[in-house]
Order: C-alpha cells, then structure tokens, then sequence
C-alpha cells in the first residue's frame, strides 16, 4: 500500500478540500454532453478531443463525431480517411487517427469493448496515463486518479504553494497527491470537480480567488495585482 495517504496532505485539510470541492462542484458544475453517458468508447471520444481543445469547441464536433459513429465497430470499420475528415478542424490530428487504431485494436483484441484497467488501457497507443484514469474514473466508476492541466494547477496551487514546479519530482508528487485525495468511491465526482474548479476558479489567469472556498489553506492565497502568489500576511487556523 502507497504511504502517500498517511503523509499528505494533512488528513484534516484533505477532509476540509473535498468536502468543499464537492459543495462547490454540486452548485457549479458544468452541463456537458459526455457527463451524461456511461458509454467508455464516448467518454474515450471525449476526452482524445479534449487534449490541448477548449470545451467550446469540442462540444459540436464530439456530437457530429458520435451521430457518424456511434460505436466502437462503427469507428473501426471507417476508413482513417473519413475519420480524419470528420475530427477537422480541432487540430492535433494525429489524434483521429490514433482514435481509429485504438477502436480496430479494441475490436480486434478485445472483443469489441473498451478495457476497464489502467494496464490495458495505457497499453494502447495513444493512451496515457490521464486518459486512462479518466476513462477508469468516469465510464467505470473506479478510483482513479486524473491530471490534467487545470487539476495540475490547483492541486499546485492549493498544497504546494506554486504553479513553477518542473520536473518529474513535482509531477510525481502531484499524480500521488491526486491518488490520496479521491474519497472512497466518489472519483467520478471528485475528479470532474477538480476539472471543473480549475476551469472556473482557479483558472491559469486571474483566478477567482476572493471567491475561491479554499483561502483558508490554499498555500499560493492571496495573490497580487499580477497575479502571483504574495508572502502570507496572516494565514487563518482553521
């Protein structure tokens, strides 16, 4: 067992993180077409879109991708051609094309189903490891831990006191930190959450701070006119 959930973060702060993430995220939480499938070859659509793409703009095309192909066979069976042709003009497109070979090697290997462990998923080209704990996390209720640009950011921000740190010590520490907050049981909310708060609040620039639930223990709180963290004036208890 990982000796990550008995050293960080403080089991404290952790309890007082989630419980306010999910209040925010239950008043907050914004209505996407993929929150509203359990499908993993959707959620896997999804999220092979959302890589470096504004929500904005997926959204259209992931419902013109999934009203032409609506299963895993469907996409399989499309020449890499069409499917390219369908993801313009969301750019990286490389992308369709590794999509396309995962839906043949799923097929083909898998008996036409999208797997539902890490291992198999990371297996696939294409996958990493954020997608594979999105699909874990979202399509198979498991709990898995994400790390996407915004929930980087705020895990950063709020435990460790900076959005600087580089190298794969920090990120590290970061996946850990991930993987020690999930509540037991609760990765779809809690994951979707993080995603969300650092869409909307803790945002990359001018975040939302006088407004943000977690000031009392955010360590990068309160921040200046340009938008980097100050030095604690006087930090709350509690």
């Amino acid at each position: 067992m990982s000796s990550v959930n008995h050293h960080f973060p403080d089991p404290v702060i952790r309890r007082k993180f989630r419980q306010r993430l999910l209040r925010w995220y239950a008043r907050h939480q914004r209505d996407l077409p993929w929150r509203k499938t359990s499908d993993p070859y959707k959620i896997l659509v999804s999220e092979v879109m959302l890589q470096q793409t504004q929500v904005d703009r997926v959204i259209p095309k992931y419902k013109e991708f999934l009203r032409k192909y609506p299963t895993l066979q469907e996409l399989a069976g499309a020449s890499v051609g069409d499917v390219e042709a369908t993801w313009r003009p969301l750019g990286y497109n490389i992308r369709p094309v590794r999509l396309h070979a995962i839906a043949q090697e799923a097929v083909g290997r898998h008996r036409g189903k999208i797997p539902d462990s890490l291992e198999e998923l990371q297996a696939f080209k294409g996958i990493g490891r954020y997608t594979a704990g999105a699909v874990m996390s979202f399509a198979f209720r498991k709990d898995a831990p994400i790390l996407d640009t915004n929930v980087k950011r705020v895990l950063q921000r709020v435990f460790l006191g900076s959005t600087n740190g580089n190298g794969s010590k920090p990120l590290k520490r970061l996946w850990d930190l991930s993987a020690a907050l999930i509540p037991k049981g609760k990765a779809y909310d809690f994951n979707q959450a993080l995603m969300d708060f650092g869409a909307l609040i803790c945002t990359a620039r001018k975040p939302n701070c006088p407004n943000c639930p977690m000031q009392p223990f955010c360590l990068s709180y309160p921040w200046d006119k340009d938008n980097t963290p100050c030095p604690k004036l006087q930090r709350p208890s509690k």
